[in-house]
């Protein structure tokens, strides 16, 4: 075939950290502010979300259902504004 580069190797997936379910994240505060998903809810963000950790409950996309340990309700943000704990 011809040269194609293989899905590893692309700047896109290159730069994707390996999250996946049951992974331990927590948000990167640069990546997180000015971004939609902090434009969409209170303009002070709470301290728990930037402490973490966070356990991964599921990944659609480039998107991820976050837990935390506390009595918060569960949260989906981008796979680019998390960090691997």
């Amino acid at each position: 075939m011809a040269d194609t580069p293989s899905p590893a190797a692309t700047p896109a997936t290159a730069a994707r950290p390996s999250i996946k379910k049951g992974s331990l994240v927590k948000v990167n505060r640069a990546r997180y502010q000015g971004s939609l998903e902090a434009n969409a809810s209170d303009s002070t963000a709470p301290a728990y979300l930037f402490a973490g950790p966070a356990e991964v409950l599921a990944t659609r996309g480039d998107h991820a259902q976050l837990r935390f340990r506390r009595p918060v309700p569960d949260i989906w943000l981008r796979l680019d504004q998390l960090d691997v704990a």
